[in-house]
């Protein structure tokens, strides 16, 4: 899932690839990203959150080695960076609505995490109410590491990008976790969909891509949280028929449309 043609561009946007990834050491830490972003202003800088976290210690950690890694390990994920275009995004659709944060810092998490997206086809998958264990997930990163990890380092992962998915709403339960459904919103479709638009697909096709199927809904809702999303303002949508458009307005700076336009 979420191969793309156009790695190299994309990493212009804020994407990142190889074969590491956050999870190696911690879950999306969707706790700690929503209180930095209550606690700053949208127009902060890195070294802002930098100085919230590290300086002010505005998350509550116990060392300042903890506060440290923290920072590096948010930074991973979402790259606190207004200079990057999928943070900036991220941050402009962040307040939009509550219940939309835990699939917006997933599908965040995803563009940035070899280890989260290895994890994906396992979750998405499956069917609500199927059970998935560790050791289905251990078994998947044991496998795609072809023996290169201890089988303590392959449980660790497990574990972790378990837990982010139980954040995100993708799963349930403490020891037995099972496939739930998540909370969808508005402002996820249109962060699913730009996703997919920086990855070069346009019209009829946003709405195939592996960052909508993330969504896990059928097309007719799509649709209809994408009315929703034009509604608010969130993107332009119209639909004539089976002809579909869709843009995103003051979303790229002039650098990020000349980027996307090379890539086309």
């Amino acid at each position: 899932m979420f191969a793309t043609e156009h790695t190299g561009a994309l990493l212009r946007f804020g994407f990142k690839f190889g074969r590491g990834g956050a999870h190696a050491a911690r879950t999306m830490m969707l706790a700690e990203l929503q209180h930095l972003l209550e606690a700053l202003p949208e127009d902060a800088q890195r070294a802002d959150y930098r100085a919230a976290v590290v300086d002010t210690n505005v998350l509550d950690k116990p060392t300042l080695k903890a506060r440290k890694l923290t920072f590096e390990h948010l930074c991973d994920l979402y790259a606190l960076d207004p200079n990057v275009c999928l943070f900036r995004v991220l941050r402009r659709l962040w307040h939009g609505d509550a219940p939309s944060q835990p699939v917006l810092a997933l599908s965040m998490a995803l563009a940035r995490d070899a280890l989260l997206r290895i994890s994906a086809p396992l979750v998405l998958d499956a069917r609500p109410g199927v059970h998935l264990s560790r050791d289905q997930m251990a078994e998947r990163f044991a496998a795609w590491g072809e023996d290169r990890f201890s089988a303590a380092s392959v449980e660790a992962v497990a574990q972790r990008v378990n837990g982010t998915w139980t954040q995100a709403g993708y799963l349930q339960g403490h020891v037995h976790k099972v496939r739930a459904a998540p909370v969808v919103t508005p402002v996820n479709v249109a962060f699913a969909l730009f996703l997919g638009y920086l990855d070069g697909r346009l019209a009829r096709r946003l709405f195939t891509s592996d960052w909508v199927r993330l969504l896990d809904l059928p097309e007719e809702r799509l649709i209809e949280l994408t009315q929703a999303a034009a509604q608010r303002g969130l993107l332009v949508f119209r639909r004539t028929g089976t002809v579909i458009e869709v843009r995103f307005p003051d979303y790229l700076t002039e650098q990020e449309q000349e980027w996307l336009s090379e890539q086309a």
